[in-house]
């Protein structure tokens, strides 16, 4: 079975009234930090939170009514899991899903939700995958794969149709790959339509198997491993895939885990964007410099999907608050005074700091009883910012040790 133009169109038309046009809009903020026209196509705004139920409908469109009736099972780290459960749900199908040990509860919970028995299995998805195979074959149920089916890489497909509808001028799509499914789907319809478009696929560096099967020309099955980018955690592409990434491609590259969480960080703050992993690889290595030849054009990221743990996304934002200098800590020696310490607070907001943890350490100081050392972590608009506050607390013959943030002078 051949995946093509006319297959994706029918899917468009097969899923039309159960999944949503997703919208896509220019980021005035990316587009100078990155050197083009940056247009966002927000996949984490699509019913199940992700477009996994764009394929999943599809297949399930597909089935026969034999088929159906024995249920459908499918294996995922979360997204093709809630879209199969939906879908199935909707048309009185009975659903299994297997994901992994570590998928995040949201997901988990989600897809009990939509309708589905879960198990959890394995640590990765390849694992939860084999378990997957083995309940198959146990209850004879349909299997719906997440990626290395043409129905489902037919539904990914619409994306790209909807892409081209509302930005026919665009010159580059930018991709997220896990199994290929997506990209793979995506690549056809859009080249399809305008063979000069460029299509670039992003992985995470910890577990980049499409790209090193692109480099190795053949299908390399990588050693696993778990990203902050979990949907995309594959150790390798589908073989069905990896026809279609071969012959619509351009290039595929790869970010670090710490350039993911900017990316992530970055759609939160700037865009209001909640995105997982996945749907941050884009603007992760638009941000990280690792897409080549965009200057002045148009270039669309695709957010695939926003089923993160709102736990990892406190995480997140702590973290790179820290890294960015815009979450400074420091103690200052503080004498055991009446008023002492809420001058000291006040002082600090005063000069625009926001007061996150005090920790008062109940050990005396150097000094000796009269005086404290108390801990700070406070937030700051920026590095500048947090320097002065403490060049002032200084000037202001406060003692101070500072930890991620140096201090005007060395202690």
């Amino acid at each position: 079975m051949e995946l093509n133009l006319e297959k994706i169109k029918k899917a468009r038309e097969n899923i039309k009234a159960v999944v949503r046009e997703t919208p896509l809009f220019y980021t005035s903020t990316f587009s100078r930090k990155c050197g083009c026209n940056l247009y966002l196509k927000c996949e984490n705004k699509q019913k199940t939170g992700a477009f996994k139920l764009r394929g999943a409908y599809n297949k399930l469109v597909n089935l026969s009514e034999e088929e159906k009736k024995r249920g459908v099972i499918a294996s995922s780290a979360g997204n093709h899991a809630q879209g199969v459960a939906y879908a199935a749900t909707a048309f009185g199908v009975k659903s299994t899903i297997v994901m992994p040990a570590t998928a995040p509860q949201a997901k988990v919970k989600a897809t009990q939700g939509y309708g589905a028995k879960v198990i959890q299995a394995g640590q990765v998805y390849d694992e939860c995958y084999a378990r997957a195979v083995e309940v198959q074959k146990e209850t004879g149920a349909t299997f719906v794969h997440p990626y290395n089916d043409v129905e489902v890489m037919a539904g990914q497909g619409t994306i790209g149709l909807e892409i081209l509808d509302k930005l026919p001028e665009a010159d580059v799509v930018i991709v997220p790959i896990g199994g290929g499914g997506l990209i793979s789907g995506v690549a056809t319809a859009v080249k399809s339509i305008k063979p000069s478009i460029r299509v670039v696929g992003v992985q995470p560096e910890i577990i980049a198997s499409t790209k090193v099967s692109m480099e190795q020309g053949k299908v390399v099955t990588l050693p696993g491993a778990k990203s902050l980018a979990d949907g995309t955690s594959v150790s390798a592409p589908g073989d069905k895939c990896f026809e279609y990434i071969q012959k619509y491609v351009d290039e595929v590259v790869s970010v670090s885990e710490e350039e993911i969480a900017l990316g992530m960080f970055s759609l939160m703050e700037r865009n209001k964007l909640i995105v997982e992993g996945a749907g941050a690889l884009p603007l992760a290595a638009l941000l990280a410099g690792k897409i080549k030849g965009i200057k002045g054009r148009n270039v669309v990221g695709l957010v695939s999907g926003g089923n993160v743990d709102i736990a990892n996304v406190a995480k997140i934002i702590e973290r790179e608050l820290v890294l960015i200098n815009r979450r400074i800590r420091f103690t200052v020696e503080v004498q055991e005074k009446t008023g002492t310490l809420c001058n000291l607070v006040s002082k600090i907001e005063k000069l625009g700091g926001q007061v996150v943890t005090i920790t008062k350490n109940n050990n005396w100081s150097e000094k000796g009883l009269d005086f404290s050392d108390v801990s700070f972590e406070i937030n700051v608009e920026s590095e500048e910012h947090g320097r002065k506050i403490i060049s002032e607390l200084e000037n202001n013959s406060y003692s101070l040790e500072c930890g991620l943030l140096e201090c005007s002078r060395n202690h």
